[in-house]
């Protein structure tokens, strides 16, 4: 899952219009975001294995801390509280805290059996759609599809960057998607956690990006009482 964890924070901009793109991508892929770190120390592992699915060569061996159901979800309270003591906006908080829990749930219907449900235990749960190429391109396409729709349906650009800039993001997300399909078997694990670590650009475009758009619902829509012509961090 790739393209579709950035769909749950395009269509997320619709339940909380102030809460800029970049947060929404931040919370999303916070997992994501983290792993490749904790590769990269040695705290969590995989291994290459050409074939282990007909989508991915990664076999994820060991990754507790991020990707497990228990880590994940302290890691949405936590974020929820972070951006609430920041913002002081319960919607925006609920938002950030779902989108980084949707992180698992979306995995959940892609991965193998791999995903573990607590930090120590040895459960692993997994719906293995990555074992159907066109079963994944259909799912994660039409998720990556809807968000857009639903990005689109809750802004509109305040200039030309917000036009262009979304979507050279676009093209740019599902380029890199397509390119994962159908490009070489990554050589190490080394090699997947310093690509991994390029995903904070995605981060700081989605905060360009909304600066140069603006919320198109009307105010009563927005939930916050007041007309929606910015974004919060």
């Amino acid at each position: 899952m790739f393209i579709g964890h950035y769909a749950a924070a395009f269509a997320a901009k619709r339940a909380s219009p102030h809460t800029s793109l970049g947060t929404l991508f931040l919370a999303a892929q916070f997992i994501d975001l983290l792993w490749p770190v904790l590769l990269l120390v040695g705290w969590e592992h995989l291994r290459i294995d050409p074939g282990n699915t007909a989508i991915t060569p990664i076999d994820f061996t060991d990754y507790p801390y991020s990707h497990s159901l228990a880590a994940v979800l302290l890691w949405s309270v936590l974020a929820a509280g972070i951006f609430y003591a920041l913002r002081r906006s319960r919607r925006g908080a609920l938002v950030v805290g779902l989108l980084v829990a949707s992180h698992w749930l979306l995995d959940l219907v892609v991965h193998g059996p791999d995903l573990p449900l607590s930090m120590g235990g040895e459960a692993r749960v997994g719906l293995g759609l990555w074992n159907s190429v066109a079963g994944t391109l259909v799912v994660e396409i039409g998720l990556f599809l809807t968000g857009i729709v639903f990005y689109l349906a809750t802004t509109r650009m305040k200039d030309k960057i917000g036009v262009y800039g979304f979507w050279g993001l676009v093209l740019v997300l599902f380029g890199i998607y397509l390119a994962n399909l159908v490009g070489p078997t990554p050589p190490d694990p080394s090699a997947i956690a310093i690509a991994g670590n390029a995903s904070w650009l995605f981060v700081l475009w989605g905060y360009w990006i909304d600066r140069h758009r603006e919320s198109s619902l009307p105010p009563r829509q927005t939930g916050l009482g007041r007309s929606a012509t910015g974004a919060e961090v």
